[in-house]
C-alpha cells in the first residue's frame, strides 16, 4: 500500500510540473522534439488526402493499442509481445481506407534505398507498421487515394522540424462528428503535442483525427468540432444519445468510415511489453478528447515508439499516464489547427462566425 501512494504521489507531482511545462511551452513542442524521430507528409492535390510517415532513426522499440472495431493495418501483429521483432523503422499514417495500406512499400523502398531495417544476414528488411483511416467520400472523387509514392516522398520529406498540423498528411481528409451523417460532419486533422520534464524525460503524441464522435475540450466539457444541426450549430451528440434521438443505425456510423490514429514517442527505454502498455494507456486520451470513442464504426489504433536514448530512469505507469495527457492535447490541436475543406467546416469555421 505505501508504494502504491508512492507511486500515486510521484504521478501527482509529475502531472503537475508537465502542466507547468505546457504553459511555457518549447520553441518544438511536436513529437519530433523526441531525439530520433523524424515526421514527414505528403498531401495529395487532386483529393483531400494524403499520408504520414514517421521515422526513428536507428528503430525504435514498438507498442501497439488496437481498440476499435473497424481497423485497417499492415505489420502490427509484429508488434505484440510475444513475438520477435522488437524494434521499427517507421510507422505510417494514412488516408484510402484499405487502399491507403500500399504507402508503407514506399516507405519501405525509402528504407531499402539507404540500407535500413531488420539485419536477415541476407538483407536488411525494414519493418514499417503502417494503419489507415477511410475519407474516400471526402472531395468526391474516391479512386485517389494514397499509393506507395505517396509514402516514399513522405519519408523523403521527413525532417525533426515541428510538425505541420491541421488538414495535412493523413489528415488531408478527416473528418468528425458523422453521427448525423456525413453532410453535417466537420473537419478532422493532425495534431501533435509534447510533455518535457525538467529530469530529461519526453513523451509525445502524433494524432490523425478521423472519428465518428464529436471532439471535446477535456479541461472545459465544449464541443470544438463534431456533429452539426441543420443551421449549422453544433449538436453536442452527448445530449443526442441520452435522448435518444439518434436513429439505432446511426447515419453517419457504417463500420471502418471513421479511425483515429495515433502515435505516441517517448525517449525512455521500454520493453516491448512496456510500449504496448503505454499505447494501452494513451488511449485514454481518445476516450477524453472524443465522444464517444473506440465505437463498431472506428479502427481506433495507438503505436508507441520508443527510442531509449534518455539514460534515466521513469515508471511505465508514469509515461503512460503522461501518454494520455499528451494524446488528448493532440486531438484538441488536431481540430482547432484544421482548416475546411470540400464544403467541410473546421472549428475555426465556426469561431469566425460568430
Amino acid at each position: 500500500m505505501i508504494r502504491i501512494a508512492l507511486a500515486v504521489a510521484l504521478l501527482a507531482h509529475l502531472s503537475v510540473v508537465a502542466r507547468s511545462q505546457r504553459a511555457g511551452a518549447p520553441a518544438n513542442a511536436t513529437l519530433t522534439a523526441i531525439p530520433g524521430i523524424t515526421v514527414g507528409h505528403h498531401t495529395l492535390t487532386a483529393r483531400p488526402t494524403g499520408c504520414t510517415v514517421i521515422l526513428a532513426d536507428g528503430g525504435a522499440v514498438g507498442g501497439i493499442a488496437q481498440r476499435g472495431a473497424a481497423p485497417g493495418t499492415r505489420d502490427t501483429d509484429l508488434l505484440q509481445p510475444a513475438n520477435a521483432v522488437d524494434r521499427v523503422d517507421a510507422i505510417v499514417l494514412s488516408g484510402g481506407s484499405a487502399f491507403g495500406l500500399d504507402t508503407a512499400n514506399g516507405v519501405t523502398a525509402w528504407l531499402e534505398e539507404r540500407g535500413l531495417g531488420w539485419d536477415t544476414g541476407i538483407a536488411h528488411v525494414p519493418i514499417v507498421p503502417a494503419a489507415v483511416l477511410i475519407d474516400l467520400w471526402v472531395g468526391g472523387k474516391p479512386e485517389i487515394r494514397p499509393d506507395a509514392d505517396c509514402g516514399y516522398r513522405a519519408a523523403s520529406a521527413a525532417t525533426i522540424a515541428p510538425v505541420d498540423e491541421g488538414s495535412v498528411g493523413a489528415g488531408g481528409g478527416a473528418t468528425v462528428g458523422k453521427l448525423l451523417g456525413n453532410d453535417r460532419a466537420m473537419k478532422g486533422g493532425i495534431g501533435t503535442a509534447l510533455i518535457a520534464l525538467p529530469n530529461g524525460l519526453q513523451v509525445a503524441a502524433l494524432v490523425a483525427v478521423n472519428a465518428l464522435g464529436d471532439v471535446v475540450d477535456p479541461r472545459t466539457g465544449a464541443v470544438l468540432a463534431g456533429a452539426r444541426n441543420a443551421d449549422g450549430s453544433l449538436a453536442d451528440v452527448r445530449k443526442l444519445l441520452r435522448s435518444g434521438t439518434v436513429p439505432p443505425r446511426l447515419q453517419g456510423g457504417r463500420a471502418g468510415e471513421n479511425t483515429t490514429l495515433g502515435v505516441v514517442a517517448t525517449n525512455a527505454r521500454l520493453t516491448k511489453a512496456d510500449a504496448s502498455r503505454v499505447a494501452q494507456m494513451a488511449d485514454d486520451g481518445y476516450a477524453r478528447a472524443v465522444v464517444p470513442a473506440h465505437t463498431i464504426a472506428d479502427g481506433d489504433t495507438i503505436f508507441t515508439l520508443a527510442t531509449g536514448r534518455w539514460t534515466g530512469t521513469a515508471d511505465v505507469t508514469v509515461i503512460g499516464a503522461l501518454a494520455a495527457d499528451v494524446m488528448a492535447d493532440a486531438v484538441v490541436r488536431a481540430v482547432t489547427q484544421a482548416i475546411g475543406v470540400s464544403g467541410i467546416p473546421a472549428a475555426r469555421d465556426l469561431r469566425d462566425a460568430r
